[in-house]
């Protein structure tokens, strides 16, 4: 048995707050370690000691094992845990730190190496009589092998990476067009990731549903699984939504996918938290897929249907101690359903953001838990996943869980760059969802490959009512030059409206109001649209007013020309329009642009090349994922701007193409 008393997070944001809240209700110290681009991070400031291990790119920084035992020996930390992703499923790390006399809060390096490889570890399942998917892991990995072997198999198939997960590396072939292409991708996002490019095939269950069972062991041979968790909403072969139960599974399924996980746990002799994912068919068959060692992102609905803290649970089998339950003990409590909120654009592909997060705010609500790890004002960095939070709602039933994250979402202030929150609340109204009929092709199936929505009109005018009556309100109170006795908007034209003009996207959206000192009512006009407006007050964000009979709160908050204004649950960004526009910038025609911040991984294009619209001109990486720049239209190279291995700002010119005639 050992005490542990002070615990390095080998981790960042969201997640290292996490492990940090539950030492300090335990009273064990936390030490925090950080990049340069993180050290005025909220994970940082929280911790009580914090040690900078290197620049911003992870590779110099927290995937530093050196760094990170050096920070451990220098603050006195007896134990690490490492949190998800990084470090926490590499087994020399774990290995580095026992021989460092320092806890590792995780599963033995030899259970790492086991399950690590995902190739080693369907044969391990395989053995434990674990049905699996049908596919290729061999060791011959050139391109022409796997490439045969997927024809073998049969299209659709899964290329992965052998040695990691989270979706990096995962490309979905579903014809021999684009397959080498895809093979070459899936190995440049693996070895970035991992370090290893190692790739394995899997023939695709059509309508797959992604289920986990959630396991614990201890050092003394007890393992126990704490019931499952479905995780099939995902974009990116990344999950946005989990819930646990899974409306899928019955007692009878339940138990079944939960022995098969234990009987796998037992069989490596797993210790601490793991868990193991299956793929489930829609004839309730159902195959192993690979096991994660380590915490998982949507832990906390387990939590939630379960009251158990994985985290003290971890900490408590790494001193030593026996699990303090049995399988018959484990409690199925109501259900829960989690979100992950991405800086991310749906409607461009999922294209990860990066930026100024200019409002982070969500009340207190009744069942109802943030694991965040941003607050407003934060700098979103390229160099990491672009997971900002996790909302987590918890009721008596799947209804009222799916209820309070709906509420939860819409009162969400999530500004200053684009988040996938508006999607998280489409697919929790959508008739599918809500009848529990999921499956890993969700978003594709029933939402369609375009993701552009517009806002309503409705909401339109009520941001900008909102936004209008918030700056002239700043105005009145800033101007100290109007002598007294002179009315609140006073004009000497009365006869001609005040106005402002706001981008939307591409639309103009014109407001035009008169103040009546007499009755302290503005009459509005947006568009064709007229209301009444009353202001009834103003609380640090919050703008309150009744407009077409109807009492309203906005919250609305300005940086520069951006007013970003949430209403009834619509979140705008509008533009207030210069009433001199500045002529001096200058637009590039036929300027190809950079979708994002990030790194030039390679150019596909050079000056003088015919291209076709659609046609990849370079590729580039940023937030762990490749992304593609393509040509607009058809046309001739006239200008490379960039190399392989530069770097860019979002909106810099990479190529020119002249269009064709």
């Amino acid at each position: 048995m050992k005490t542990i008393r002070r615990i390095l997070v080998a981790n960042r944001g969201e997640i290292a707050l996490r492990v940090m809240r539950t030492c300090k209700r335990l009273g064990i110290e936390t030490v925090a370690v950080h990049s340069e681009a993180d050290a005025d991070a909220r994970f940082v400031r929280e911790a009580d000691l914090a040690v900078c291990i290197g620049p911003a790119p992870s590779a110099e920084s927290y995937l530093r094992i050196d760094a990170v035992l050096e920070a451990a020996r220098r603050t006195g930390a007896d134990a690490i845990h490492p949190g998800y992703g990084f470090l926490s499923e590499n087994a020399a790390f774990a290995r580095a730190c026992a021989e460092a006399g320092v806890v590792f809060i995780g599963p033995t390096p030899e259970a790492i190496e086991a399950m690590g490889l995902k190739r080693e570890a369907k044969l391990l399942a395989e053995k434990a009589g674990v049905p699996v998917v049908p596919g290729y892991d061999g060791a011959d990995q050139s391109p022409e092998v796997i490439a045969a072997k997927v024809r073998e198999i049969g299209f659709p198939v899964l290329l992965k990476a052998s040695a990691g997960g989270g979706g990096k590396g995962m490309k979905l072939v579903t014809s021999e067009d684009g397959l080498l292409d895809a093979i070459a991708s899936a190995r440049r996002e693996a070895e970035g990731a991992f370090g290893d490019g190692t790739l394995i095939v899997e023939k695709y269950v059509t309508s797959p549903r992604h289920v986990e069972i959630q396991i614990v062991g201890d050092a003394h041979g007890n393992v126990v699984h704490l019931n499952e968790r479905e995780c099939s909403i995902q974009r990116r072969h990344q999950k946005i939504i989990e819930e646990a139960p899974s409306p899928a599974l019955d007692p009878e399924l339940r138990a079944k996918m939960g022995e098969a996980a234990v009987k796998i746990g037992k069989a490596i002799g797993y210790r601490n938290a793991g868990t193991v994912e299956f793929i489930l068919g829609p004839d309730r068959s159902f195959y192993f897929l690979e096991v994660n060692t380590r915490l998982q992102v949507e832990h906390p609905v387990t939590e939630c249907i379960t009251g158990l803290d994985l985290v003290e649970l971890q900490i408590r089998i790494a001193e030593g101690h026996a699990l303090p339950f049995s399988q018959a003990d484990v409690r199925l409590d109501g259900a829960a359903i989690e979100v992950r909120i991405y800086a991310e654009d749906p409607a461009a592909g999922f294209l990860p953001q990066s930026g100024k997060l200019v409002d982070w705010h969500l009340p207190e609500l009744e069942g109802v838990r943030v694991d965040g790890g941003v607050q407003s004002g934060d700098e979103v960095s390229i160099h990491y996943d672009p997971m900002l939070a996790k909302i987590i709602a918890h009721g008596g039933d799947r209804l009222e869980a799916v209820r309070r994250m709906r509420n939860a979402l819409r009162r969400l202030s999530a500004q200053g760059i684009a988040t996938n929150r508006d999607l998280l609340l489409e697919i929790l109204d959508h008739e599918a969802f809500l009848a529990g009929r999921l499956d890993t092709h969700f978003i594709e199936r029933e939402l369609g490959t375009d993701l552009s929505r517009s806002p309503s009109a409705e909401s339109v005018h009520l941001a900008a009512i909102a936004a209008t009556l918030r700056a002239s309100e700043e105005r009145v109170a800033a101007n100290t030059v109007v002598p007294r006795g002179v009315p609140k908007g006073f004009r000497n034209n009365p006869h001609s409206p005040a106005w402002c003009e706001y981008e939307l996207g591409e639309d103009v959206v014109r407001v035009e109001y008169r103040f009546d000192p007499r009755t302290r009512r503005y009459d509005v006009a947006v568009g064709e649209a007229r209301y009444e407006v009353e202001l009834l007050s103003i609380q640090g964000h919050d703008v309150s007013f009744r407009a077409g009979g109807v009492r309203r709160t906005a919250r609305v908050v300005a940086s520069g020309e951006h007013h970003y204004v949430l209403v009834e649950g619509a979140s705008l960004r509008l533009v207030e329009r210069p009433r001199f526009p500045d002529r001096s910038v200058e637009v590039v025609a036929g300027g190809c642009l950079a979708p994002m911040p990030g790194k030039v991984v390679e150019v596909r294009v050079a000056e003088g090349e015919t291209v076709a619209a659609g046609q990849v001109l370079a590729i580039m990486e940023a937030m762990k994922m490749e992304h593609r720049v393509t040509a607009k239209e058809a046309g001739v190279v006239k200008e490379v701007r960039v190399s392989a291995g530069q770097q860019v700002d979002a909106d810099a010119v990479l190529f020119v193409v002249e269009p064709a005639e």
